[in-house]
């Protein structure tokens, strides 16, 4: 699934090819993703300009003086910007069709994305009760310490729940836990404030980089520009189980935790 750098290279791709761009028209193959494509969007859409291309979690948002279009990529997702001499693939959903013929392209083989509207004004439900962005001064060590106590439950559920922090996804959960030397089957409220200011940093880092490099490689994923990320060369955790720690040579070892696939060390994380 795309996760926060992945959605946030889409945007870097997109918007300067986007911004200030006037919508001709709003083309949709297929309006049923996880939810419909609302009927009277095209229409909504039609000769307005576009202001400004924001990311909000894992969600994009093209900005108009009536609103604003939310896309989320879901798990299989990608934007791409194509001529208009390129005919439409069997998942190419819907394209935003801006003057100059630049169209922006949306596939989706799953068809868990969404494409919807949030009226000026207005915050849409999706994003209501979103935690802080996880690069914003609004996310540090003592948010993460004082909303963990009393919680009974394993700490990369924790900081992979929305309301927490936003965007920190499978991926880099176990990375982070594993730079801050943390097991991430832990009790997220047994964790000292110290060690939370150390994970809030690896969360910074890890993510800061993967956007620099592009994202992260994944069966499906490719950035706004259609090339695939390159920070999967870099993980030490996710997706290496059986493999020697990076770290400490000892074999990495996997379980399940919210039913998510999670890899560590028992040596360096505890």
């Amino acid at each position: 699934m795309p996760e926060l750098p992945e959605v946030e290279t889409t945007r870097r791709g997109v918007a300067p090819h986007v911004d200030g761009r006037k919508v001709r028209a709003l083309l949709v193959r297929e309006h049923r993703l996880r939810w419909p494509i609302p009927g009277d969007l095209p229409a909504i859409l039609e000769g307005q300009r576009i202001t400004a291309v924001e990311r909000r979690a894992k969600y994009l948002l093209f900005h108009t003086s009536r609103g604003s279009v939310l896309v989320h990529l879901g798990m299989s997702g990608s934007l791409r910007l194509v001529s208009p001499a390129e005919p439409a693939a069997f998942h190419d959903h819907f394209d935003i069709v801006f003057t100059g013929d630049t169209i922006l392209r949306y596939n989706d083989p799953r068809r868990f994305g969404c494409c919807l509207w949030q009226p000026a004004g207005e915050v849409h439900p999706l994003l209501a009760g979103l935690g802080p962005e996880p690069l914003s001064e609004g996310f540090d060590g003592g948010l993460l310490y004082h909303r963990s106590r009393g919680r009974r439950g394993p700490v990369k559920s924790f900081l992979m729940d929305q309301k927490i922090v936003v965007g920190v996804g499978n991926i880099y959960a176990n990375e982070a836990l594993f730079l801050a030397g943390i097991r991430p089957d832990r009790a997220a409220g047994r964790i000292s404030r110290a060690r939370y200011e150390v994970l809030a940093g690896c969360v910074k880092q890890v993510l800061t980089s993967a956007i620099d490099q592009g994202g992260t490689t994944l069966r499906d994923f490719v950035g706004g520009d259609g090339k695939p990320g390159y920070f999967a060369q870099q993980l030490y955790a996710y997706g290496r189980e059986g493999l020697p720690c990076k770290q400490c040579g000892k074999k990495l070892q996997e379980s399940r935790i919210s039913q998510r696939t999670t890899v560590y060390c028992v040596a360096c994380q505890r």
